[in-house]
């Protein structure tokens, strides 16, 4: 194992993270704490929060050592593999890395699918009509409600097929 460095993670006392972070970089570990865009409203204004991606842990690569990490002040523990530090590949790492836009992450907005959301079918022959949304199915299907022959039925149509009304 000398030699080889590879990314592991740490477990983090609750609400500690910059303390522990910065006590691990004083160790020499290079350490990477994802973060997510996030928005809420308080007093009727807009604000950014930027709450940690996997809150309570923190990556941080290991070279020649990882004992320091594991007793660095705000460090509860090391998710371990037996002896030593579990590795995290570093196509993890660069996954992460790929979705943050500016240092942040941006989770894509909830989907307006929810069921008894009122939708358009797109194409075939219920093309136009209004329905409405029931359920997900396997394979991008989605499952919808129909007004036909004088009653509700349910149909189930390819998720591309539909659009919400708003």
């Amino acid at each position: 194992m000398a030699g080889v460095s590879y990314w592991a993670v740490a477990r983090l006392a609750p609400h500690q993270e910059r303390l522990a972070l910065n006590h691990l970089e004083r160790a020499g570990f290079m350490t990477y704490l994802p973060r997510l865009r996030e928005w809420r409203r308080s007093h009727g204004r807009r604000i950014e929060t930027r709450p940690p991606l996997f809150p309570g842990y923190c990556f941080f690569v290991v070279e020649a050592q990882w004992h320091a990490a594991r007793w660095s002040v705000g460090i509860i523990g090391l998710i371990m593999d037996g002896i030593r530090p579990a590795r995290v590949a570093d196509a993890v790492i660069a996954e992460i890395r790929g979705r943050e836009v500016g240092e942040l992450i941006e989770l894509a907005p909830p989907s307006p699918l929810r069921p008894g959301a009122r939708v358009r079918i797109l194409r075939g022959v219920f093309r136009d009509h209004l329905a409405v949304y029931a359920d997900m199915k396997p394979r991008q299907r989605v499952e919808i409600l129909l007004q036909l022959l004088g009653g509700e039925q349910r149909v189930t149509l390819a998720k591309k097929d539909i659009e919400v009304v708003r």
